[in-house]
């Protein structure tokens, strides 16, 4: 079996701009080893995207992983507090 080989971002954003330009999709997936299926996924991900909008969604995503991060230690940190604060520490013995 053959390795995959693994496109960037920008080398599908090129690959769809010969599309764009009016090369044939047949034509197009041999010259770049691909299947038709591969394409089509690329097409609907990737379709009407500059390098420059990759770019601003991987800073985006970035960013959103950051902040899904920073909630979730928050709310660690909320059940810690909730946890001590909800214990009777001064019970009589």
């Amino acid at each position: 079996m053959a390795a995959r080989k693994r496109f960037t971002e920008e080398q599908i954003i090129a690959v769809l701009k010969e599309a764009d330009a009016g090369m044939k999709t047949s034509d197009l997936c041999r010259k770049h080893n691909v299947s038709d299926a591969t394409f089509y996924k690329w097409k609907a991900k990737y379709a009407g995207m500059e390098v420059s909008d990759l770019r601003k969604m991987r800073g985006l995503e970035d960013e959103n992983r950051r902040l899904k991060q920073i909630v979730a230690n928050q709310a660690l940190d909320i059940e810690a507090l909730r946890a001590l604060t909800s214990k009777n520490y001064l019970s009589p013995k």
